[in-house]
């Protein structure tokens, strides 16, 4: 068999429980909010322009909302695959499940199965592929088409030609980061796309590489010098990986969490006291996505540790206004006295724990240090219920909704394990965003 077939039957033979259907809503509820925060952003409005010039199907109307759920970097990350699964499963089992009537159980049970694959999958990729490719892009359509294979009852057969056709389509280059361009949106969209496309497609008897992982020209030979095949049927029994799953607490790259963890503190142990220098501890994945002590945009503020460190320890806080111009020039002095370094165990531990510390030398002399092994919003340290619903209140008011209708989407979605009506949450979306 091939690690493809060993996938699914992995996939398919775990037991789903009350709890993983819970996990799997609130997982939901933190998507869709974030597709709301990220309509209403100037990238948003380039998206909704492209829809409003063109007719769109199914599969182009999940791209939308994939897109739309990965601008404000609020959306969740999974550690070990280095992937945003939300952005991509999601958008695509709703889309898919209202249009074949499904019920919200089913619909939870396809992004469990969804996050599985492309989490799996994503782990197995080496982290040498992560410095040229977005592994949210590339592992991304096995993700979708896993979901859109359950929902629509494909046997093994034809989810394996789902997820070989899935596999070529992979795809999705880091080079857009060098100016800040908007490609890491198109990534989430068209990886949802493909997905789908992929598991239609096969339900009418299209075929496709039942080794395209391992295969010779597969996508190990083709994309990953390090590859670690083992990790995708690696401990079978394991929780589902959507609750392995971290949410995102502050709006930037995740790879700058832990130091906002650690700067948040530092800020109250402060008091105001003046800042010399800052020294941050981190681990070398964060160095090549987030080294960028002179971000000349929003969105590379977002992928700054020294901007993001500097303005958690200025501020307080770190909210979606937080990387604007006059928040860049208020860091500025700071971001030059920071200095990076790769150290143990954060490099160690990656990916299994995403860790930092932060030093700060006060004007005085005096030192302050914090540290993480792992920080707010891992599942080690996840937000409650009451956290999770805050955030994505938050979220849908920036997106323009107000607090009733949002509270009528948390309500609708957090009963989703309870309710054997149909889903109809993603039409609601669509419409909307007042689209042509």
């Amino acid at each position: 068999m091939s690690l493809t077939q060993k996938l699914i039957e992995i996939i398919r033979s775990k037991p789903v429980q009350r709890e993983d259907l819970e996990s799997a809503a609130l997982f939901t509820l933190d998507a869709v909010a974030t597709a709301y925060a990220g309509s209403a952003t100037p990238v948003g409005q380039v998206l909704k322009q492209w829809a409003n010039s063109t007719d769109l199907d199914l599969k182009r109307q999940a791209l939308l909302m994939g897109a739309l759920t990965h601008i404000t970097e609020t959306d969740d990350l999974h550690r070990a695959s280095v992937t945003h699964p939300g952005c991509v499963v999601i958008p695509a089992a709703l889309s898919l499940g209202e249009k074949l009537n499904s019920s919200p159980e089913q619909v939870l049970i396809a992004i469990l199965h969804g996050f599985e694959a492309m989490c799996r999958i994503g782990a197995a990729v080496g982290p040498t592929h992560y410095k040229i490719w977005h592994n949210t892009a590339t592992c991304g359509p096995f993700g979708s088409a896993m979901a859109a294979a359950s929902l629509l009852g494909l046997n093994d057969e034809q989810t394996l030609d789902a997820l070989g056709n899935a596999g070529t389509q992979s795809s999705g280059f880091w080079q857009f980061m060098e100016t800040g361009a908007m490609s890491k949106h198109l990534h989430a969209g068209r990886a949802c796309e493909s997905g789908l496309l992929a598991a239609e497609l096969a339900a009418h008897g299209f075929t496709g590489s039942a080794e395209i992982l391992e295969g010779e020209k597969g996508l190990f030979a083709g994309m990953c010098p390090d590859p670690a095949p083992d990790n995708i049927l690696q401990d079978p029994d394991a929780p589902w990986q959507l609750p392995l799953t971290s949410i995102k607490p502050w709006p930037s790259c995740r790879h700058t969490h832990p130091t906002i963890d650690c700067a948040l503190e530092l800020h109250q142990r402060l008091n105001g006291e003046i800042i010399s220098s800052v020294e941050i501890d981190t681990y070398q994945a964060a160095i090549d996505v987030c080294d960028r002590p002179e971000p000349e945009n929003e969105y590379q503020a977002k992928f700054s540790l020294y901007h993001c460190v500097s303005i958690a320890l200025l501020d307080g806080v770190v909210k979606l206004d937080s990387f604007t111009e006059d928040s860049r020039r208020k860091t500025q002095d700071l971001r030059h006295s920071t200095k990076v370094n790769v150290v143990d165990p954060y490099a160690s531990d990656y990916p299994k724990s995403w860790g930092s510390a932060v030093r700060v030398i006060t004007g005085d002399g005096k030192t302050l240090e914090v540290s993480r092994k792992d920080c707010k919003g891992d599942p080690e340290l996840a937000l409650n219920e009451r956290e999770m619903r805050e955030k994505a209140m938050n979220l849908m008011v920036y997106g323009g909704l107000d607090e009733s209708a949002s509270m009528d989407i948390c309500e609708s979605i957090l009963s989703f394990p309870n309710n054997e009506g149909e889903v109809k949450l993603f039409g609601e979306f669509i419409s909307g965003l007042d689209l042509n």
